[in-house]
């Protein structure tokens, strides 16, 4: 008998946490797994946090976050993209995931249409499919080197009875990035069809050629159903404290601020600190991820061409190598293969939907010995774990 709901009982499992949870076990491991870097976050929050803690920020805070650092955030998103949001534009949560969830319950009724652009992190479509939407998707194609998103299929798929297009760029896992033009013709298809762009923004610093990467932001006007999706976990190192952002039309301030009410209450009010110092303090932190990044790419890209029967597209953003391998119809045994005898550990592509397979995902957040460990592990066992997967 079926012991839970309905919403509970088709929950997907993560992948990626099936193999993380098995490294974890083990000894000597590599773990490439996560979207996150080795590299702590910076003495600014901490020292942020512990002032805070030492001085009595103990106690709840407003359900939409502390003023002071929703202007902050203000600020922030109109010096980068020149907007004008108001405090009322700004929502803090407990962790862009946290974002997502509250956006999807704001938004979503059982049934309602979203379309998903994919290979994608699975939180991203799993937040909306756990709020009731039913999930269409569209795959990005490999082609002469680059991923490509066909405009004419993404707009035939957006249609009157859509509710929402969910769009994460640059993109977990194939660092993707929808260009400007695209973003524009994408508004205004979805202002036409009054249908709700979710874009999913976590990486947006995380840029291979500028200083952030192209936005719905810039494009957009107040009025626009424009929700965006931020996290402090990438660009400012803090994946542990669980804290970010959502910037959304200043009608839906209220919504969310009862969603977060009877879900967290509020954030953390440390934690909240920690961001603020970070928001007015901690922009050389960013460049200085920025610049370890392209380092940590560079290397990857030499490294990957000494494995045999791997194809890589060019990141544009994020931190990922998503790469391909010739006959691969089973990236999760690949993975669980990898792991026993490189103790390297790695995502399976089949972890971001059916268009993932064949693919593994490697983090290269990493300093360079840490890379050219697991690259040095990852040539001797490569293929005696792919032939152990091919002749399963």
């Amino acid at each position: 008998m079926q012991q839970t709901s309905s919403r509970a009982y088709h929950l997907r499992s993560s992948l990626i946490r099936e193999i993380a949870e098995k490294g974890m076990l083990m000894e000597d491991i590599i773990p490439l797994w996560f979207g996150e870097g080795q590299w702590p976050t910076s003495q600014i929050a901490v020292a942020a946090a512990n002032k805070a803690l030492e001085t009595g920020d103990h106690f709840y805070q407003p359900n939409s976050g502390k003023p002071p650092f929703r202007d902050a955030l203000c600020s922030y998103m109109n010096g980068l993209y020149g907007t004008k949001k108001t405090r009322q534009n700004i929502t803090v949560t407990a962790s862009g995931m946290q974002g997502l969830a509250l956006t999807a319950l704001a938004l979503m009724d059982v049934g309602d249409k979203v379309v998903c652009i994919e290979p994608v992190w699975p939180n991203l479509a799993e937040s909306f499919r756990i709020a009731g939407g039913q999930i269409d998707t569209l795959t990005l194609t490999a082609r002469n080197g680059r991923w490509h998103l066909d405009m004419d299929q993404l707009l035939a798929k957006l249609t009157d009875e859509t509710k929402a297009l969910l769009i994460n760029s640059p993109n977990n896992p194939t660092g993707w990035v929808c260009s400007a033009a695209e973003q524009q013709v994408i508004l205004d298809h979805c202002r036409k069809k009054g249908i709700w762009i979710i874009a999913d923004d976590v990486y947006a610093r995380l840029y291979q050629h500028g200083t952030v990467a192209p936005s719905f932001q810039q494009l957009a006007d107040e009025e626009d159903r424009l929700i965006s999706i931020n996290s402090f976990s990438k660009a400012w190192s803090m994946t542990g404290w669980r804290l970010g952002w959502i910037t959304a039309p200043a009608f839906l301030e209220q919504t969310l601020a009862q969603l977060t009410e009877f879900n967290i209450a509020c954030p953390a009010g440390f934690v909240q600190e920690a961001g603020l110092a970070m928001i007015e303090q901690g922009e050389s932190e960013v460049e200085l991820l920025q610049n370890r990044l392209r380092a940590a790419l560079a290397l990857t890209r030499t490294r990957l061409q000494n494995l045999a029967e791997v194809s890589f597209i060019e990141p544009d953003g994020a931190f990922y190598c998503f790469f391909s391998v010739a006959g691969l119809t089973d990236s999760l045994g690949f993975a669980h293969a990898i792991l026993q005898h490189t103790k390297v550990g790695l995502a399976p592509g089949l972890a971001f939907g059916p268009a993932g397979e064949g693919y593994l995902r490697l983090c290269y957040a990493q300093d360079e010995p840490v890379l050219n460990e697991a690259f040095n592990r990852l040539e001797k066992g490569f293929q005696t774990a792919r032939q152990a997967v091919m002749t399963a």
